[in-house]
């Protein structure tokens, strides 16, 4: 019987020694099975929940159709130009825009300060933690239909702030075009700023405690190792939300579509709440899948420019931690 050793000999003699990339194989083809077992489910669901439905969106909005008869009024570009000279549909941009801007301007620097406050060592930290983000799980619905009662005229909210001798301060909180905007953000900033704290709360958690400490033993105060060294640290989680934030703000719809139906007169209309109006309530399924795909573009384009301008460095570092990891 021949040895291995000799059948090893003999076939490098001979030059039938298996190549290194023959060896590798199986396991690349392994690596790919189980890249595809891992991926596939998701990627499937992502095809048929995104891809197909943004293809056969853009394909309607080349129509002009009802959703119910056959599609056989080719339009063209003509529901683009229609919603780009639309002022209600500008008017909603507006409206998505100044909430966003509102929400990096106002909400995040509360939500920051929320966070840098439950940070430290108070009494009852875990309960306010619980208080902050209990509005979060609240589904759009409910707080859109908790708000609307609470601020009905000489409702509840009108009774508060009238015993404590504010009464001077009430408005047509949700009648008025100059206000409605304002209280929307308002009940915004109360549904959604707990995910911002604990956001914010779990970047503070992974910043260097020994940093921090460093600098008081250096004779810095509270204050200057909150400017230089706290916030700096927490410049990533801080894009992340600035990021969500603003995408949110685009896509707003439930708050302002159950609380004032995009009124009064159009004032608390977003891209969101026209989309509907004109696509489902007026039954213009063609056009309303036109304003699908702007709105669709807006963020996409957004997100793009953010990441290319933002989160690159964010991605970047990552990158390279981990090859040097």
């Amino acid at each position: 019987m021949t040895s291995p050793a000799a059948v090893s000999s003999t076939a490098a003699g001979s030059g039938l020694a298996l190549a290194p990339s023959d060896s590798r194989r199986p396991f690349k083809v392994r690596k790919a099975v189980e890249l595809g077992v891992l991926i596939g489910p998701s990627f499937l669901l992502f095809v048929s929940f995104v891809f197909l439905p943004l293809i056969a969106a853009t394909y309607y909005s080349l129509f002009k159709w009802n959703g119910f008869t056959p599609l056989n009024k080719f339009v063209g570009i003509d529901n683009y130009v229609r919603i780009l000279s639309d002022p209600v549909f500008l008017h909603g941009i507006f409206d998505n825009v100044f909430v966003a801007v509102l929400s990096i301007v106002i909400q995040l620097p509360l939500a920051l300060s929320i966070a840098l406050l439950l940070n430290g060592r108070i009494r009852g930290r875990t309960f306010l933690r619980l208080l902050i983000f209990t509005p979060y799980v609240l589904s759009e619905a409910v707080t859109a239909v908790i708000w609307l009662l609470f601020l009905q005229p000489d409702g509840a909210f009108d009774g508060i702030i009238r015993a404590i001798g504010l009464g001077g301060l009430r408005q047509l909180w949700l009648a008025d075009t100059k206000v409605v905007m304002w209280t929307i953000f308002a009940v915004a900033t109360w549904k959604y700023i707990g995910f911002g704290v604990v956001l914010l709360l779990a970047g503070l958690q992974g910043t260097p405690q020994e940093i921090r400490e460093a600098a008081e033993i250096d004779g810095a105060n509270p204050w200057q190792v909150t400017r230089y060294i706290t916030i700096p640290l927490l410049a990533p989680t801080i894009r992340i939300l600035i990021f969500l934030s603003v995408v949110g703000s685009l896509q707003l719809f439930e708050l302002p579509w159950i609380m004032t139906l995009g009124g009064p007169n159009g004032a608390s209309t977003t891209m969101a709440t026209y989309l509907i109006d004109r696509g489902f309530q007026r039954t213009q399924f063609g056009y309303g899948s036109a304003v699908a795909i702007t709105l669709f573009v807006i963020c996409f384009a957004f997100a793009l420019i953010y990441q290319r301008y933002a989160l690159r460095r964010d991605v970047e570092g990552a990158q390279t931690n981990a090859v040097g990891g």
